[in-house]
């Protein structure tokens, strides 16, 4: 069978029904939107869920499917605006067919927030008794971050500053093993990302809960750099 992998940026809402038709249907359009605009690139996708659907609800999603070439060559690629910038234009009225040749399931590939709030990074600071990195600080006050998704083959999600205090709390206060440490995110696994708070600029490593400080992989030097490889998807270890 010859698909085509597609895209779609999303908001909650939408996200939410896509849900509960267990990820294989797209919900119907409302009546102000007789277009169904899926595109043909993640990057498309990941600029209008950062740059149109964070700002307008604070998260935005970017979504990934197949449909079936054959089917999808009635609606031909439009351009609409730089080369990337590439569109599918079905009307709404075909949408339950263009769901029935969606082949799989719909996923979830990326999630993206809006700011942080000051107070959150103030509780934090109190409570690991020094302050998160001033550019992780910079990273989560941005206009979008990026909070959990695919990153070639990692599913990384990031932590707030409360989920930072809920994490260490939840592995025990730091010991001898872990001293400085500030969780701020995970891969699926057992192993945590985590700062080194004793250290100024504070550098990234993969931990593992069980082992220490020596046995931890170092991902990048300080918080600038590990988001730069957010942002570049260069996340793999």
């Amino acid at each position: 069978m010859d698909l085509v992998d597609l895209w779609r940026p999303t908001g909650q809402a939408e996200l939410d029904l896509v849900a509960a038709s267990q990820w294989r249907a797209w919900p119907p359009r409302l009546p102000d939107q007789p277009i169904f605009y899926p595109v043909a690139n993640r990057w498309y996708a990941t600029k209008i869920a950062r740059e149109w659907n964070v700002p307008a609800e604070g998260v935005g999603f970017v979504t990934r499917f197949s449909v079936r070439r054959d089917f999808l060559a009635r609606y031909p690629v439009r351009q609409a605006g730089g080369r990337e910038v590439l569109e599918h234009w079905v009307p709404a009225e075909d949408l339950d067919e263009f769901n029935a040749n969606i082949v799989g399931t719909i996923v979830r590939e990326a999630e993206y927030r809006g700011p942080v709030a000051d107070e959150e990074f103030d509780r934090a600071a109190a409570e690991l008794g020094r302050p998160l990195p001033a550019a992780w600080r910079r990273y989560l006050q941005g206009e979008s971050w990026f909070r959990s998704g695919w990153l070639g083959d990692t599913f990384l999600t990031l932590y707030t500053p409360l989920e930072t205090l809920e994490a260490n709390d939840a592995r025990g206060a730091p010991t001898a093993a872990h001293p400085g440490i500030a969780i701020i995110g995970d891969d699926g696994s057992r192993e945590r990302l985590a700062f080194d708070l004793r250290h100024d600029p504070a550098p990234v490593s993969l931990v593992d809960v069980t082992g220490g400080w020596s046995a931890a992989l170092p991902l990048a030097s300080d918080a600038d750099a590990f988001t730069a490889r957010v942002e570049s998807g260069d996340i793999s270890w």
